[in-house]
């Protein structure tokens, strides 16, 4: 993909980008389920403009040069897309964790609607369910047994597995099972 070509998202507000131009939105959405689109979630026949990317996102595919990010007229490189997210709480941590599940092949949507970090998708929204929802921890981080309780029940409630994805020198990933006797 040329740079001539590459979708061009406007980073709004500081904390969203957004993507105008319908067929740099059905390029992105159509290779990788990047972004959401606005009015309908799960299109079947291209995405209507705009497409809403967060910064994790739109970070990791400025980093791979897949995506243009401009704010105010002026493109930003991938670091400064990263500076302009520096005040998520968590961003390093959740950009790695998202960088590795998608190197990994998986999609990886905002987790937002089931109170965790991601949704992950083997195939895709529309194609089939998440069979993970992934919270994303440093190692020190506190964790009590009633979050793992109230995530694991909310996990197992909607059929899917509850991942903690701990941060440090690498990603581990560390999934709870639920089961009963």
């Amino acid at each position: 993909m040329g740079l001539k070509n590459t979708p061009i998202g406007e980073l709004l507000g500081g904390f969203k980008v957004v993507v105008w131009d319908r067929d740099h939105a059905n390029q992105l959405y159509s290779t990788g389920f990047y972004g959401r689109p606005i009015g309908d979630p799960r299109p079947r026949k291209g995405v209507d403009p705009p497409l809403v990317l967060d910064l994790i996102e739109a970070y990791y595919l400025a980093q791979r040069r897949a995506l243009r990010v401009l704010q105010g007229g002026r493109e930003l490189t991938a670091p400064e897309v990263a500076e302009a997210a520096r005040g998520f709480q968590g961003f390093q941590e959740k950009s790695r964790v998202y960088k590795e599940l998608r190197d990994k092949g998986y999609v990886v949507t905002p987790g937002l609607k089931y109170g965790c970090d991601f949704a992950v998708y083997e195939h895709g929204p529309g194609i089939d369910h998440a069979p993970y929802l992934v919270d994303v921890a440093k190692p020190g981080t506190p964790l009590t047994a009633t979050q793992i309780l109230r995530t694991g029940r909310l996990a197992t409630t909607v059929r899917k597995a509850f991942v903690l994805a701990v941060v440090d020198q690498g990603v581990d990933f560390v999934e709870f099972n639920w089961w009963r006797p």
